[in-house]
């Protein structure tokens, strides 16, 4: 059970992380933020990996940093729309459907079809969807377009890291990601305008929550994790990341979640619950 363990452990840290982030873009731009997170989270690991990171053939640091560069993408505009959000559970939840999007975006890629449990959870997670954002008429705002646009290209990472996981190993691989995804924002950054912010004992604390736990400990957990157990074993653990941030949110962040979001992000949570339920056991049958 040891990597259960470390997704569930995973998935709490993730919550932390979205708490902690939406308390440090309150005092700092959140594109630097990114980039400074993910470049020191790289280097917190690559001492315990930088001997086989030298052994690496090109072509294998390209595919990582490759993967790394979607990773990169998705995160940025993941802490755009933390930083405009009102609710982070919504965000999480909208987030979660990077699970959902994951079959889509391999059948685009790679032309693999999306499997039967995958068309019955579909109209389950756009009934979520259809609550988190019907309101007065159809609403939605900037901050739930962001989110939904950082889970697709979320997908985009997940299927990628999927393929190269068996030339890379886990902490080998998820340093030079962190590490890309570092770059990434530095670079935006440099195209942008330039940031000023002042540091405070506040704003310091959250940031190495972030850095530390929520980024070094939890992905390297994450990757563990999933290298050693089966797929859906994973996903079904790693779908508690949005409800630890929900119940986060409106403990630290005195967040109020309106009835119908509500049952938005649970109809969500169901659907991710079905499409790997449902995977499970027409994988069982197809043998």
């Amino acid at each position: 059970m040891r990597a259960e363990l470390y997704l569930f452990i995973a998935t709490l840290l993730a919550a932390l992380g979205w708490i902690a982030s939406k308390l440090v873009v309150l005092e700092m731009p959140g594109e630097a933020f990114i980039a400074i997170r993910f470049l020191l989270a790289s280097l917190v690991l690559l001492p315990f990996c930088y001997k086989h990171v030298v052994k690496l053939t090109l072509k294998q640091v390209l595919l990582a940093c490759g993967v790394g560069v979607f990773l990169g993408l998705a995160l940025q505009v993941w802490v755009y729309a933390v930083s405009i959000s009102s609710s982070l559970s919504e965000g999480a939840f909208i987030m979660s459907l990077a699970m959902i999007i994951a079959p889509v975006t391999s059948w685009m890629l790679f032309q693999v079809k999306p499997n039967k449990a995958f068309w019955l959870a579909l109209p389950v997670s756009m009934m979520g969807m259809m609550l988190l954002t019907l309101g007065n008429g159809w609403q939605v705002d900037t901050s739930q377009l962001s989110f939904l646009l950082a889970a697709v290209l979320l997908s985009i990472h997940f299927v990628l890291n999927k393929k190269i996981s068996s030339q890379l190993t886990p902490l080998v691989s998820i340093c030079l990601q962190l590490f890309t995804v570092g770059i990434v924002g530095v670079v935006y950054v440099g195209f942008t305008q330039e940031y000023t912010f002042e540091f405070s004992r506040n704003l310091i604390f959250w940031f190495v929550i972030s850095t530390i736990f929520a980024t070094s400990i939890r992905y390297l957990l994450q990757t563990m994790g999933q290298y050693s157990v089966k797929m859906e074993t994973a996903a079904l653990i790693m779908i508690l990341e949005p409800i630890w941030t929900m119940m986060l949110s409106i403990t630290m962040l005195d967040e109020t979640l309106e009835l119908r979001k509500a049952l938005g992000g649970c109809v969500i949570f169901l659907s991710l619950f079905l499409y790997i339920k449902l995977s499970r056991r027409y994988a069982l049958t197809d043998k």
